[in-house]
């Protein structure tokens, strides 16, 4: 039997499973992450939920062929009904709900957040609830139509959220995937379950006719940031203004799928528009060159690093507070 690459189970985390606008009320929409199957839909409150997919009366999987019922999830095979909660709510050919299922959660439901136009739930190997919050970016909770809507790119990748983010503090690479002049300077912060790096820089300016200036040039920001491993976001400021938000959830522990979905004000001038675009597609290119070495590359536990590699030890020690205690010594013992 073939060992799996990657020692590492799945880390806990807040994780972007779809998009707000895609999720209609009524609709039920069998996933599959985290390693396990789940079932998202949207009851007539409008509350989106996340439960996990097998009916515990006799299995039945309740993303295919399930409906909404009011605020509940109904079984397509003997037509039990859960509530919110995962409690029974109906049985309709039954006088009485089962003694030991009574009042009480017998269908897992994933605590759920909707925020920045994105769906998210929290996973934890031992179902603890949230350790920390989503954040939320008040431009994309705004309503109205002072932001474009987002432009998505999507990827299945073999590999690991870790391994994955990690490219962000090893910067050497910048130089020899993405081809970049310099490798990126700029001041990282860890913070809880937080991390975020902010990079300054001098852009050429726009001229009047919107051309780019050869001569005048503009300060630029260009800012990154995790929220745990599954909640990323990404902006660039200064001649225009675009942002990134990423949606970074492992189907299981050798597999995620990657979303960036992209945003910006409308607000700006048509050659602004263009740059952003030209910007976001610069970054989805980024993405392409990496996937292959992702995808074939093995995960050294104790690499020999130089002094130009960047804070790639820093971010690991950061990064393993997203396993459980048990799940570290397993990343130790398998080493």
């Amino acid at each position: 039997m073939t060992q799996p690459r990657y020692k590492f189970p799945v880390p806990y985390g807040w994780y972007g499973i779809g998009f707000t606008g895609d999720l209609a009320i009524g609709d039920v929409k069998p996933l599959k992450y985290f390693g396990q199957d789940i079932v998202l839909y949207r009851g007539e409150d409008g509350v989106a939920r996340v439960s996990e997919a097998f009916c515990p009366h006799l299995g039945a999987h309740l993303g295919h062929g399930g409906e909404v019922v009011g605020d509940n999830i109904r079984c397509p095979f003997h037509h039990w009904q859960f509530d919110g909660e995962g409690k029974i709510d109906s049985i309709p050919y039954a006088k009485n709900i089962p003694p030991k299922a009574a009042g009480k959660k017998c269908l897992f439901q994933y605590p759920v957040v909707e925020a920045n136009r994105v769906i998210w739930a929290w996973y934890h190997p031992d179902r603890v609830e949230p350790l920390f919050d989503v954040v939320k970016h008040p431009e994309l909770e705004e309503q109205g139509d002072d932001w474009t809507e987002f432009k998505t790119y999507n990827w299945t990748i073999n590999t690991t959220v870790q391994e994955t983010a990690e490219n962000a503090a090893d910067l050497a690479h910048f130089l020899y995937v993405h081809n970049s002049d310099t490798m990126p300077e700029g001041e990282v912060v860890y913070d809880g379950a937080q991390r975020a790096a902010r990079f300054e820089m001098m852009t050429p300016a726009m001229n009047a006719d919107g051309s780019m200036s050869e001569t005048e040039f503009t300060p630029s920001v260009l800012e990154t940031a995790n929220n745990g491993p599954g909640q990323t976001w990404q902006t660039f400021s200064g001649i225009f203004y675009t942002m990134m938000v990423g949606l970074i959830t492992p189907i299981d522990s050798q597999t995620m799928s990657m979303t960036f979905a992209f945003t910006q004000r409308k607000e700006q001038s048509e050659m602004q528009q263009v740059m952003a675009d030209g910007m976001n597609e610069q970054i989805a290119s980024g993405v392409e060159d990496d996937i292959p070495i992702w995808e074939h590359k093995i995960y050294q536990e104790d690499p020999i690093l130089c002094d130009g590699d960047g804070p790639i030890a820093q971010y690991r020690k950061w990064f393993k507070r997203f396993y459980t205690d048990g799940d570290k010594e397993k990343i130790i013992s398998a080493a």
